[in-house]
């Protein structure tokens, strides 16, 4: 049961792309101001999701001077050939508090994940691999869970701005598992916890107003 739960940690890290990254700041962008009016909404796509085909899109919305709220949608309802699957609907509603003001520089967040999932036969992504366990079986469920968020964001243009963030947290999972061929045989209904990374982005973002 510890084994298989070490194995099934390392495939449920799947569902956040947990990716190595490094956030380097630089003074420039210290210093630099977006615009002298502190932005309203923004709309916002994490390019790390795109490449792993998953279809995302979010909003960010000012709340007071030094706190939004973001709302990103995630969605990837791809199937792969020999079965392989990693199809899934992930929200992850944000509060965020920044140091400076509003879409300016560092932010510290309170983040909620909940998600429906459909995935198995994947060994691998983008050349990084994952247990033989997330090979050979499929799993369907759901999740749900919580955790804290830190990200800084880089002025690009009076409307543009690049995003690095990254979220740590749990997330309790509920899931039935099967053999993972087609139409394979259910094995049995399981849960787990999961304690680690939930969120890892580079957002493009589109400031409307």
């Amino acid at each position: 049961m510890v084994y298989n739960y070490f194995k099934l940690k390392k495939s449920v890290a799947f569902l956040f792309l947990l990716f190595p990254f490094l956030c380097i700041k630089s003074y420039s962008q210290e210093t630099k101001t977006i615009v002298n009016k502190i932005p309203s909404v923004s709309i916002n796509t994490n390019l790390l999701y795109d490449v792993t085909s998953s279809m995302n899109l979010g909003m960010e919305f000012k709340l007071t001077n030094t706190s939004t709220f973001k709302l990103p949608v995630t969605y990837n309802p791809w199937t792969f050939d020999n079965n392989r699957k990693f199809k899934f609907i992930l929200v992850q509603p944000e509060w965020r508090w920044w140091l400076c003001e509003a879409f300016t520089g560092h932010f510290f967040g309170l983040q909620a994940n909940y998600a429906y999932y459909n995935a198995g036969g994947v060994r691998s992504m983008l050349g990084i691999p994952f247990s033989d366990y997330m090979q050979k079986h499929r799993f369907q469920g759901w999740l749900a869970g919580a955790g804290i968020t830190y990200g800084y964001q880089f002025y690009l243009a009076p409307r543009w701005s690049l995003e690095a963030s990254l979220g740590i947290g749990y997330a309790y999972l509920d899931y039935d598992k099967y053999y993972c061929e087609e139409c394979g045989k259910w094995i049995s209904r399981d849960n787990n916890n999961y304690f680690g990374l939930t969120q890892l982005g580079i957002s493009l973002i589109y400031f409307i107003k």
